[in-house]
């Protein structure tokens, strides 16, 4: 299949694009796209034929939600964060351009892989998924926890289980699945998105806050005197997922992960997003 000459360029810059942020490339011989010439065309060759169907198609695209994997800027509606730098990577590391595709829930990525209309995604690692995606090795941990407002009493996880104590969460996330399994007397108050979540609480309308440490943190700065507790009522670890039983492209995302956090990739682009409260998966 031909390539136009503007898809034929755009890994270089891609791979620019990351050098520039410190983000080192991970480049491994048995997977290092080459190009040859085919009469007037350029075809993009791609060693490794786990991913030869991404090479032809010459994009990967790369599905999101709304959580501290990435953030858009309301004005210009630039992405980034650490799942943007890291599927910036797998792109320049494959040689083909970078589509994020953003979805409102995790549910919803699932069924974006199942249906064709993604090739790769990041989701938390949670038995519940397992049946209907694959899942890489674990990227990034991180920890559940509680936002309190100024003046609350609740001071410890156990204190927020207690009748009348109302816990904003994000529907359907990890969080949301972990939360249901260990909560038995205060009452769960779901929301579509984590700004969702802090505005019910923002608002009075919620005493607790659950979310992943860093995004609370960053909440924390916009309400005085609020708090984030110092224990956790679980924590998840990050992968990246393929659609259930695409065995040779599981395997290339897996070792692509392994090596990235073995260069340091992943920790570099937790840095450049500026989280606090994340550590990078064993």
């Amino acid at each position: 299949m031909s390539f136009p000459e503007s898809i034929a360029l755009r890994p270089s810059r891609a791979a620019n694009m990351i050098a520039k942020r410190g983000i080192p490339i991970i480049e491994s011989t048995a997977m290092t796209n080459s190009f040859r010439s085919d009469g007037s065309r350029r075809v993009a060759v791609i060693a490794d034929l786990r991913v030869e169907d991404l090479g032809r198609v010459g994009r990967v695209r790369v599905a999101l939600f709304p959580s501290f994997i990435y953030t858009k800027d309301r004005v210009t509606g630039d992405l980034r964060g650490v799942g943007i730098e890291i599927a910036r990577a797998l792109a320049a590391r494959l040689g083909v351009e970078f589509l994020p595709v953003e979805y409102s829930a995790p549910p919803k990525v699932m069924e974006g892989l199942n249906a064709g209309a993604c090739d790769v995604g990041f989701l938390g690692i949670d038995p519940s998924r397992i049946a209907e995606v694959d899942f890489s090795p674990p990227i990034m941990q991180v920890d559940w926890t509680y936002l309190v407002p100024a003046g609350s009493s609740i001071h410890s996880v156990a204190d927020a289980d207690r009748p009348g104590v109302r816990i904003a969460i994000v529907r359907n996330h990890a969080m949301d699945l972990a939360l249901s399994r260990i909560l038995n007397q205060a009452e769960p108050l779901r929301a579509e998105t984590p700004d969702d979540t802090f505005d019910v609480l923002r608002t009075g309308h919620a005493d607790v806050q659950a979310g992943v440490r860093p995004a609370l943190l960053e909440y924390s700065t916009r309400l005085p005197g609020s708090r984030v507790l110092e224990d956790r009522y679980g924590s998840n670890s990050v992968a990246m997922v393929v659609p259930k039983g695409q065995v040779e492209r599981l395997a290339y995302i897996s070792d692509f992960v392994e090596e990235a956090k073995a260069s340091g990739l992943v920790q570099r682009a937790i840095e450049c997003a500026g989280l606090r409260g994340i550590l990078v998966a064993p």
